[in-house]
């Protein structure tokens, strides 16, 4: 159960809870059959590549890993395509649909905290989202993966967060909607709140989320906003 009473910060990733990754499938659909396969993979590779990175430090951008996943999800689809079309795939994630519940959640949920982006994002990247998703006057800034060269859900960057944004790692929730940031939010310190705009289920492994909304309109209601 979320204790709001000792929450003075919020933190939010951007890759699925800001911005929806899915919209990657529309850039994929001239040059493969299967585009939303295509894009489930891309995605989970690159998610994969960002834990096998940390373990064996060989950090790279997330940009630069989402080129490789990219990469591996169009040579496993038999996809026939130049370097400048990948490229031009590839740039979808500088300008991602935004959730449409994400900037009336904001604007309510930052009348009563400090609100922060905390993601595995560059900068380059994440300077770009806060252009498309309008939020340099809704959050307080970011801090990125690139910041500690370590991707989530390592302790470390959520722990470089609460110190970089100077609030105690306890009083800060994090709100996410991947699992595996949840767990790593919690593990580090944190209380992980899931938004779960799907209506799945959670997976059945790592510490749970102290709550579950499936918006950030919902998440601003639970805190009485």
């Amino acid at each position: 159960m979320l204790a709001t009473d000792r929450i003075t910060t919020l933190t939010f990733d951007s890759y699925s809870t800001i911005v929806d990754v899915g919209s990657a499938v529309d850039a994929l659909a001239d040059y493969v059959p299967n585009p939303e396969q295509v894009a489930e993979r891309w995605r989970s590779q690159s998610l994969m590549y960002s834990v096998v990175v940390n373990d064996v430090d060989s950090y790279e951008s997330f940009y630069e890993l989402n080129r490789r996943a990219l990469t591996y999800a169009l040579e496993t689809a038999g996809a026939d395509v130049t370097d400048d079309e990948r490229e031009e795939i590839l740039s979808v994630y500088m300008d991602l649909h935004v959730f449409s519940d994400v900037r009336a959640g904001l604007d309510r949920l930052t009348d009563a905290y400090d609100c922060w982006v905390v993601s595995n994002g560059n900068p380059e990247m994440l300077d770009r989202m806060f252009e498309v998703a309008d939020l340099h006057d809704r959050v307080e800034g970011y801090v990125s993966a690139d910041e500690v060269e370590t991707f989530k859900p390592d302790g470390e960057l959520y722990r470089h967060a609460a110190g970089r944004i100077d609030t105690p790692i306890e009083e800060v929730a994090h709100v996410t909607a991947g699992w595996f940031d949840v767990a790593g939010a919690e593990a580090a310190g944190m209380q992980g709140v899931w938004v779960n705009r799907d209506d799945g289920p959670y997976p059945n492994v790592g510490p749970d989320p102290s709550l579950e909304v499936d918006s950030f309109t919902a998440l601003a209601e639970e805190l009485g906003l």
